[in-house]
Formats: C-alpha cells, structure tokens, sequence
C-alpha cells in the first residue's frame, strides 16, 4: 500500500476520532431523558438523508449492495440501540470509557475470519487497552451499572463486526474491480445508514411514544450534529480508513476517541479528571497506533 495512502487513512480516523470525541458530553447532557430508540433512529436517518443523494447504484451487484445494508443495521443499527440504551444506566465519560474491549473485538474477529492469528496485532490491541484502562482504574465505580456496561460491549461488538465486515466487502470488491476511489465507496455508502435507519426505525416503531415526545430547540441541534457530523461524515471516514489500514491500527485507534473524549469533557463540559492519568494513558494507545503502523504490509493484512 502506497504511503500517501496510509497516511490519508490514519486522518480519516483521527478525524471520525474527533467528530466522536463529542457525543458522550453531548448525548449524556442534552439527550439523556430522550427515548434511546427515537435518538438511534433520528440521528441514522439524518445520515442517511446526507448520504441517500450520492447513491450510484449502477453496476453495483444486488447481492453486494444487501450485504452492505445488513452491515449498516448491525454496526449502526444495533449498536446504536444497545450504545445510546446505556446512557440510562451511566454517565457519558463512563460510555466513553467502557468501550475500551472494541479493539480486542476488531482484533479477534479479524483473525476468525482471515483464519490467522497475528499477535502483533493483538499486542498492539492490548497495548491501546491497557493505556484507555489506566484512564479509569480507581475512579469508575461501575457497581449497579453492570447493565449499562453490558449494552455497551454489545455495541462495541456490532461495532467490530460491521468494521471487519466492510473492510473485507470492499476490499474484495477492490481485488476484483481494480481498486475502488473515495468517490466510490461514498456511491455506496448510503446503503449501510440505509439498513441502520431500517433496523432503528422498526426498533423506534415499536418503542417509542412519537405522539407524546417534545424536543428542545437545542436538542434538535445536537441530534442534527450527531446525525450530520459523528453519525454521517464520520462513519464515513472511519470506514474509509478502516479498510485502508492493517488490523493493528485500525483496533488502536478505537480507543483514540477515549483521551479525546476526556479531554473534551475536561476542558468543554468542565468534568474532573486525573490529566497524569490522561497523559499516560494518551500516550500508551497512541503508542499501540504507532507499533502498529510500524509493522509490515503485506497482501493479507488488507483484506
């Protein structure tokens, strides 16, 4: 893989890093008494909306286009039901905090379904989890919260699931149609929010009591945030640069989001943190991000 384009991919997910590193503050202080379905479901469906004009679906196999929407309604869909659920149970750093096991999951079902075992690129998965650990060792009581806790592994999972399955989908896609442009992974992308508004809004059908939910003018802007900005451009980078870069990087930067999360609670939403902590911590993952990116490329490490 060409350097540029490595590199491009590392900014794609540090910017969907940075887009993310807001939603718990926000999601946790604005939407908290928000039903959690009608939430998952308006913020997919504002992605989608964004998304929905740059169809091509031209060329484009049926049976390649259901995939991508059913990895749309685990990744997006389900998570976003289980993820957006837990804020019932916990604060927003603690949803920020606890999904520090998305890279073990990354790392893990990659190797399940590539039929190898890369330790080094669990080494670097453990490394980005030890230094998100030391962030809440001694500080998070998680007592009465395992609920919460439990929701967000769900998610972290179907999180991990559709990044392994995209990567994978678009990667063989490139092997048999000479390579795929950003321009073309956006003619298809609409497709998985597709299957995430599908899945929530069924979900929210059922769920939620339309008729009797009132929204604050600045909750319709923070959901139009999270639905235009982490939901929409950024899943779209982060799936971008997931399938760009090996294994290694992409279960490091999982937890990137969490010392950006905690910084941006210390110095927007005047939370308390340890910044010691915060520093060692910040530093491990970013170390378990550049070990990874130091390591060889070859041909079964894309895929």
């Amino acid at each position: 893989m060409p350097t540029f384009v490595h590199n491009a991919a590392m900014i794609y997910l540090l910017l969907a890093s940075l887009f993310w590193a807001f939603s718990f503050g926000l999601i946790g202080r604005y939407l908290k008494g928000v039903d959690p379905n009608a939430v998952a479901f308006i913020r997919l469906a504002i992605s989608f909306v964004i998304f929905a004009p740059l169809l091509r679906l031209k060329g484009v196999r049926p049976v390649l286009a259901l995939k991508l929407i059913l990895v749309g309604a685990i990744q997006y869909g389900v998570m976003y039901v289980a993820y957006i659920r837990a804020y019932h149970y916990l604060q927003g750093h603690q949803v920020a905090v606890f999904t520090i096991f998305t890279p073990l999951f990354v790392s893990l079902l990659y190797d399940r379904v590539s039929r190898r075992f890369h330790l080094e690129f669990l080494l670097a998965a453990l490394l980005a989890v030890a230094g998100a650990a030391l962030l809440v060792w001694w500080e998070q009581d998680v007592c009465g919260a395992l609920v919460g806790v439990l929701l967000v592994q769900v998610a972290n999972l179907c999180f991990a699931i559709g990044q392994v399955g995209y990567k994978r989908l678009q990667n063989r896609e490139r092997e048999n149609g000479g390579g795929r442009s950003v321009q073309e992974d956006a003619s298809t992308f609409g497709l998985l929010f597709l299957g995430a508004a599908l899945f929530t809004g069924m979900v929210s059908a059922v769920t939620t009591d339309w008729a009797g939910m009132s929204l604050s003018r600045t909750q319709m802007l923070v959901l139009l945030y999270l639905g235009a900005l982490p939901s929409g451009v950024g899943f779209f980078l982060w799936n971008l640069g997931a399938r760009r870069v090996n294994a290694g990087i992409l279960a490091s930067f999982n937890n990137v989001k969490i010392p950006l999360a905690v910084l941006v609670s210390l110095v927007v939403f005047r939370e308390q943190t340890d910044v010691w902590r915060l520093l060692i911590g910040g530093g491990a993952i970013v170390s378990g991000v550049v070990f990874a990116s130091s390591l060889r490329q070859g041909p079964s490490q894309s895929g």
